[in-house]
């Protein structure tokens, strides 16, 4: 039974493992898809933002030390005076986006980097990263996406091409872009909390496997409790709680063969409740089941040596296996197990001149022969019975050759 609790042990631990895979696996899947969305989002967002500022030809701000008029803006429009201490600077989507850049990296939640193959402004420079995302728009790639370790932390690299669009073109179309074609890209690195959701997972399967394992302990308990009850049951008699033929047949199968080894003698001992038809007919069969359970206990309690053997043969016979024990000692102690039955007094009315319950027993021995087999001595003793029976019960006879 320790080796199949061993096997459930395994089996559910096997089991408990590729569940922490596979979700573990769909937790990454959905946790990655999250933050694919989460970038594309804001990547949709900053685009938005950009062709409303398009669409409205730009938007206006005062110029500050923050905010200072671009260079790079070819308009005479760019700054308009309104008086002596206000000035305000017209503020182009490439500019809005490069001030959202700078915004997100002093937040520092995320960052946000417009860059292209073709430059106006320097700081625009493309990273290898990016210059190789641009590379891959050229060829036809919708975006680019990848997890880089910064250090201990994590992070989540997106980026997406932006095409020319017609309001774009005021700027952009002296560098020969026409509209629709890629013009740069928009770079977003989040901060990931890569494991966060591992800890839970590993909780949750820590305490179902331990629920697991503690149920599979219980029910292997179970198990081998009934399995023992079982056992127990094919080897005991269930009315006098002692070994029954099968076990006995086991048991001198087990000792002829070592008496035959050893050269040693074993004896067996047949015996027969004297009457036992007529006491179940006067008593009841509930008086005849506790006459059976005294008389087995009697014997029980007469045969005391550690190697003998008493068992319940069949219906109110009983049968006693002596190892080591010559035909002498055998009659001796059939003798013995006849004087206590017989000493115990139970009524028996029908089964005179004493009436009270007595016994029959018949005595075989071998010598360790290899001629003979233990069916052969349980004939014999069975025939010893007989005469005793025969010769007017209660009394003990030997097989004589």
């Amino acid at each position: 039974m320790k080796r199949q609790m061993l096997f459930l042990g395994i089996a559910w631990l096997i089991i408990l493992s590729a569940s922490f895979m596979f979700q573990h696996y769909e937790s990454e899947r959905t946790h990655n898809d999250l933050i694919l969305n989460t970038t594309r989002t804001l990547f949709d967002n900053i685009v938005l933002t950009r062709k409303w500022n398009a669409i409205h030809g730009g938007v206006y701000a005062p110029v500050t030390k923050e905010n200072q008029p671009n260079q790079y803006l070819d308009d005479p429009m760019r700054d308009i005076k309104v008086n002596d201490t206000l000035t305000l600077t017209k503020i182009n989507p490439a500019a809005m986006t490069r001030q959202l850049g700078e915004m997100s990296v002093k937040g520092g939640k995320f960052q946000v980097h417009i860059t292209s193959l073709k430059l106006l402004r320097p700081e625009n420079l493309p990273s290898p990263r990016e210059q190789k995302a641009l590379e891959s728009f050229e060829k036809g790639e919708k975006e680019a996406g990848e997890f880089i370790k910064d250090g201990t932390n994590m992070k989540f690299f997106y980026m997406a091409p932006l095409k020319a669009e017609k309001a774009c073109l005021k700027c952009h179309e002296k560098q020969g872009y026409k509209e629709g074609e890629i013009r740069g890209g928009i770079s977003i690195i989040i901060p990931v909390h890569h494991n966060e959701h591992l800890a839970s997972i590993i909780a949750g399967h820590a305490i179902v496997g331990l629920f697991g394992l503690f149920g599979i302990m219980l029910f292997s308990m179970k198990l081998n409790k009934s399995y023992r009850k079982i056992q127990k049951q094919a080897v005991i008699d269930a009315l006098t709680e002692i070994p029954n033929r099968r076990a006995f047949m086991l048991r001198i199968e087990s000792e002829f063969r070592r008496s035959a080894r050893e050269n040693r003698p074993l004896s067996v001992i047949m015996i027969d409740i004297d009457h036992f038809k007529l006491y179940n007919d006067t008593y009841g069969h509930a008086a005849g089941d506790e006459c059976l359970k005294k008389v087995a206990q009697a014997i029980i309690n007469t045969v005391k040596r550690p190697g003998d053997f008493c068992a319940r043969y069949g219906g109110e016979e009983f049968v006693v296996l002596l190892p080591d024990t010559a035909v002498d000692a055998a009659r001796l102690l059939a003798e013995n197990i006849r004087s206590n039955i017989k000493d115990m007094k139970l009524s028996h009315k029908e089964c005179p001149p004493l009436y009270v319950v007595t016994i029959s027993l018949g005595v075989a021995a071998t010598v360790g022969s290899s001629t003979t087999t233990y069916e052969t001595v349980l004939r014999q003793s069975d025939k010893a019975l007989y005469n005793a029976k025969r010769r007017g019960r209660n009394q003990v006879e030997v097989f004589e050759v």
